[in-house]
């Protein structure tokens, strides 16, 4: 015998109401992370906020008490979307040591992106980390978790877990440096550097410290 389904009722009421809020909230982040990222934080007030999303100030701040609150979503969004991109070029190389290289190409192609300016949350963390203690450590958690994850590629290639940390410093810089300079260039001569140490890591390159020609093995500089 077939069983009826159960009427509508307070529960599933509220539960519908709960999902709407949840997709306006979604949409409101997805409306002015650009405006956040191209203008910084700071300057964009709450009531530009309310016009670019199309709500009213009054529901706006129903749905996020404080700006904080605000920032904080579209930096969760900002990680989630980093993770997702940059795990998929990642993946989509089939050699192991080419997956570490992949990061740099990613970087390639993100830096000749129309409105790049540079790391989201590296540009939030000077701007807003002296003031906010929630947001810094948003930012902390996403680059501990991008050199977790180059230290889990790492690994897929037999390299040390030393390698992990010298990639991130080299991909790290090569963002920041290609926003000062409004060039692509740092994303090619971070990769060049990064396959010195890829090759080093994993022994099909020698050391240049270690090397017949090292410092130590070479004529000094005459004294007086």
């Amino acid at each position: 015998m077939s069983v009826p389904e159960a009427a509508a009722g307070p529960t599933s009421s509220v539960d519908a109401a709960a999902a709407a809020e949840d997709a306006v909230r979604e949409d409101i982040v997805t409306a002015v992370g650009p405006l956040f990222y191209a203008r910084g934080f700071t300057t964009v007030g709450m009531d530009e906020v309310r016009a670019v999303a199309g709500v009213s100030l009054k529901r706006l701040y129903r749905l996020f008490p404080s700006k904080e609150d605000l920032i904080e979503q579209v930096l969760l969004g900002w990680r989630e979307d980093w993770e997702t991109n940059i795990v998929a070029q990642v993946e989509s190389a089939q050699v192991p040591r080419d997956r570490l290289l992949a990061v740099f190409d990613f970087l390639a192609a993100w830096f000749t992106s129309e409105g790049f300016r540079g790391c989201a949350f590296i540009n939030s963390f000077g701007e807003l980390s002296g003031t906010s203690g929630r947001i810094g450590a948003i930012v902390r958690a996403q680059k501990a978790e991008f050199q977790d994850y180059l230290a889990r590629v790492a690994a897929g290639t037999g390299a040390p877990a030393s390698l992990a940390p010298q990639l991130a410093i080299l991909a790290e810089g090569a963002v920041t440096t290609a926003a000062i300079s409004a060039s692509p260039e740092p994303a090619r001569q971070a990769r060049a550097a990064a396959e010195i140490l890829i090759d080093v890591a994993l022994g099909t390159r020698p050391n240049p410290g270690q090397g017949s020609d090292s410092q130590e093995d070479s004529p000094g500089p005459d004294l007086p």
